[in-house]
């Protein structure tokens, strides 16, 4: 049975294994369903984004942040 094989996987085995997989997912995001409560928050926050759009920074500038972090 695959979950059995995948048990026996060395951790460093199986963390590769969950990045292919995230990989596999991350090429077709329209197969991965929302639920309706995170349909509905990504609604209020684009309302309230829409509203305040002065709030916030632009990705490049959070992500550049972020690097320095690690």
């Amino acid at each position: 049975m695959l979950t059995e094989n995948i048990k026996k996987l060395s951790k460093s085995e199986k963390l590769l294994l969950v990045g292919e997989l995230w990989d596999d997912i991350a090429d077709t995001p329209e197969e991965v369903p929302l639920t309706k409560a995170q349909e509905q928050q990504l609604d209020e926050r684009y309302q309230h984004f829409c509203k305040n759009p002065e709030e916030g920074e632009p990705w490049a500038v959070v992500k550049d942040r972020i690097k320095k972090m690690l």
